[in-house]
């Protein structure tokens, strides 16, 4: 019921399933269709042209996405690509999105609202709550604002990012990072059959430590950075493999982009980008253009010193890179020598 009065979605809907309904951003609306008449409409598979034909010959309303089914939205060919029939809500979750590419699609007519929240937390209990004055706002401003995760929704109690070291919550400058933590009756209450992980979960006072790294803005919204486990740690700086990989999003030529750290002889680790590249730039696009690309828009120290092509990265049946895989290739290259940066096709 929170997640149909967080998203307001009105009576008879027609939703679109991208998701097994066993999904943390789905589960809920199996009942949820039923509470309010919808229409459920099914695929056996998921591609742009399935998804683009369903929306024309269903007339589909409203949709949740992995975060893999957005950029297949915005980077589908011109061919496959149709006109809405009208605004398309669409809810993705999971991995936060880059700005570019949630641009990209809502100047294809999909109205986005993001969403956070885990399979211990029952599904959704962050929503990017949307302010009417941000309409006003530039695209590039409203997509920026859209990449937060945002604010409790109404059935969680507390919602906070704290410091690692001292437990204390991180100032609300959006630039300090934290864990984020949730308390409130919709938290699990602990693992099955594992004393042990439920314990390093879930401390004594309630909260629920979700092992994801974020930033708190002034206005109250959180903005997932990165998995803790993805956060690479270069030379005493902490590098956000989110924030890499957003800025990597808006190239032109760059269809999918994850970030890992690989070993350095000299940082002890540096970025490493895994990137599919959009039809027609294979073998026009380098990795040095790449890597100069990106040394001219974020910090030295986040420029990735390696850029792996891949014709597609590795992903769960649900649409999640699959990083542990990227992590083992990257550690298979062995380490970085000082002054060196390299390419792999």
């Amino acid at each position: 019921m929170v997640s149909l009065v967080d998203w307001a979605v009105p009576p008879r809907p027609t939703f679109l399933w991208t998701l097994p309904m066993f999904h943390a951003n789905g589960w809920s609306f199996p009942w949820g269709m039923a509470v309010v008449g919808g229409t459920n409409v099914c695929l056996r598979r998921v591609d742009a042209k399935n998804v683009y034909a369903a929306i024309t010959d269903h007339e589909i309303t409203h949709l949740c996405g992995a975060p893999v089914v957005l950029s297949m939205l915005a980077n589908a060919p011109e061919g496959v690509r149709k006109p809405l029939h009208s605004k398309v809500r669409i809810r993705p979750a999971g991995p936060p999105r880059p700005a570019a590419v949630l641009h990209r699609v809502e100047a294809l007519g999909f109205e986005l609202s993001h969403g956070y929240g885990l399979t211990e937390t029952g599904g959704h209990v962050v929503s990017c709550a949307w302010k009417g004055e941000w309409n006003k706002l530039p695209a590039s401003e409203r997509a920026r604002l859209k990449a937060r995760q945002g604010v409790r929704t109404p059935g969680k109690a507390e919602v906070d990012i704290v410091d690692a070291d001292t437990g204390r919550s991180v100032p609300r400058e959006g630039s300090t990072m934290g864990e984020i933590v949730l308390r409130g009756g919709c938290i699990m209450l602990g693992y099955l059959n594992d004393s042990e992980a439920t314990k390093a979960a879930i401390r004594d006072d309630g909260w629920f430590y979700t092992g994801d790294v974020g930033v708190m803005h002034p206005d109250g919204y959180l903005e997932i950075r990165d998995r803790s486990k993805d956060v690479i740690i270069s030379g005493g700086e902490n590098i956000s493999s989110v924030e890499v990989e957003s800025m990597l999003y808006g190239h032109p030529a760059v269809s999918e982009a994850a970030v890992v750290a690989r070993p350095d002889e000299f940082w002890g680790e540096t970025p490493c980008a895994f990137v599919s590249l959009k039809d027609g730039a294979a073998g026009v696009v380098t990795a040095a253009e790449v890597i100069a690309w990106s040394r001219e828009r974020m910090a030295g120290y986040m420029v990735p010193k390696t850029v792996v092509f891949r014709g597609e990265l590795p992903k769960t049946s649900t649409g999640k890179v699959q990083k542990y895989v990227l992590r083992k290739l990257a550690r298979e290259m062995g380490p970085i020598r000082r002054g060196s940066s390299s390419s792999k096709m």
